[in-house]
């Protein structure tokens, strides 16, 4: 595959208002998806626009508006909406593509553009790399003529609609009535239709991270900063707590006593009760590299098989799609529950744990631990430029660690797709030895990174 020069592991991301993640870039990506998704025939075609709270929104919409509608599409803007609405969005107002503006958990500073194709799912990467030919030619000959540019529209009842769309994932048969729920909405995108969806299943709901200013998204709240849910949980004595990140397409969970639950531990919950329900298609549910081995060794108890791909919700959807699976995820929270959503989404997996809680009729301490994790450590190290990974130390330095575990364990040495770190994971049965061998290479890189 050609090497990408926009487009990550998840879109386009960056420090806004910094290459590449500027009103220009954004412009010659609305000119050019908005190319490459019209048919050759006469009717309209749309575009709808989602975005969480971020400040720098409001300079990365304009600009793919402005895109967008040169080249004669129409557009629809959803305002603040979570990442997977967006995606069914796209699919249910039969939209030729979808776009989210958001940099999911990251800070504030950083923004990202991710894009769905007209079927709801992100697109591949051989289709990002046609987006990417195109923005690097000239795009004028594409230009629509005066009288076709297209129209813009506000959806004012989007995030309603979403709402109704995640309720219905819901067993009817039961309610979260009696259920004291807190959720950590991050100060991003589901900070209105989370709380009103819990609320309206029947729930008392307890929201934090619901009072976006642009500035606050993921400051201290949502799945990557867990603690302020933990220390609501205990203090309102609530059965559960629910942290989604900025854009709401991933979460992690607590149970009553504060103890946080992984997407590791989630996948396998929800996997165990479908199962045992014949719910559960494939015979098993798809993961990244990055999943505990101890979920592996978990599914096999259970006569079902973990599939791997890599890091990335997107390939894991790939894997699902192509293997008939219903059920993948993330370590971090990505849990994609594919019979209702084309793409993870943090509020549908987490009423299905409710369900599953319900159901039970258990504490969620009682359901966090479905397996013993093993060993794991995962570091990151920042480097300013280069590619520590090409370096030949740093190669010598991840086969004596794999010689060093004589398959007793994993190594996962990669790039992030998002940020320039180079991330070090290791797990095994013994401890002692999975540190040694993860401070071993990042050493090595930060060496070579320096």
């Amino acid at each position: 595959m050609s090497k990408r020069a926009y487009f990550g592991t998840d879109g386009i991301r960056g420090q806004a208002n910094r290459y590449p993640m500027t009103a220009e870039v954004a412009l010659r990506v609305g000119m050019a998806a908005g190319k490459l998704f019209m048919s050759k025939d006469e009717r309209r075609h749309l575009v709808v626009i989602g975005k969480d709270t971020r400040l720098s929104g409001y300079m990365i919409e304009p600009a793919l508006v402005a895109g967008f509608t040169s080249v004669g599409m129409d557009v629809r803007l959803f305002g603040p909406l979570p990442t997977p609405g967006v995606a069914m969005m796209t699919r249910s107002l039969r939209a030729d593509l979808g776009v989210m503006i958001s940099a999911s958990h990251n800070v504030f500073s950083d923004n990202g553009i991710k894009l769905f194709g007209p079927d709801g799912y992100k697109l591949s990467d051989e289709r990002e790399l046609e987006i990417e030919a195109l923005m690097d030619q000239g795009l004028q000959e594409g230009l629509a003529s005066p009288s076709k540019l297209g129209r813009v529209q506000r959806i004012d009842d989007s995030q309603a609609r979403y709402v109704e769309i995640a309720k219905a994932t819901f067993p009817r048969r039961l309610s979260l009535s009696g259920m004291r729920v807190v959720i950590d909405c991050a100060n991003g995108a589901a900070y209105k239709v989370a709380p009103t969806a819990l609320y309206e299943l029947g729930a008392e709901v307890i929201p934090i991270g619901v009072a976006p200013d642009g500035f606050n998204i993921n400051d201290e709240v949502g799945s990557t900063q867990p603690a302020l849910m933990q220390k609501m949980v205990k203090e309102y004595r609530a059965d559960i707590g629910i942290a989604l990140d900025g854009d709401a397409d991933r979460l992690v969970i607590c149970d009553e006593k504060g103890r946080v639950v992984d997407g590791d531990q989630i996948m396998a919950l929800i996997a165990d009760h479908w199962a045992k329900r014949d719910r559960l298609v494939g015979g098993g549910v798809v993961a990244t590299v990055m999943s505990n081995l101890g979920l592996e060794r978990f599914m096999a108890t259970r006569g079902l098989k973990l599939e791997r791909t890599q890091v990335g919700d997107r390939y894991v959807m790939q894997r699902m799609r192509e293997g008939g699976f219903n059920l993948g995820g993330e370590q971090s929270g990505h849990i994609i529950l594919r019979e209702f959503a084309t793409t993870g989404d943090g509020l549908l997996a987490a009423l299905q744990v409710l369900a599953v809680l319900k159901d039970s009729g258990k504490p969620m301490s009682a359901l966090a631990r479905q397996f013993e994790p093993v060993p794991q450590l995962l570091e990151n190290v920042r480097f300013a430029s280069g590619k520590p990974l090409e370096d030949k130390q740093v190669k010598e330095a991840i086969a004596d660690a794999e010689a060093a575990l004589n398959g007793s364990g994993r190594i996962v040495v990669r790039a992030s797709g998002t940020e320039p770190l180079i991330r070090i994971m290791a797990e095994g049965d013994d401890e002692s030895l999975v540190r040694r061998v993860v401070g071993e290479i990042a050493g090595v890189v930060k060496k070579v990174a320096a």
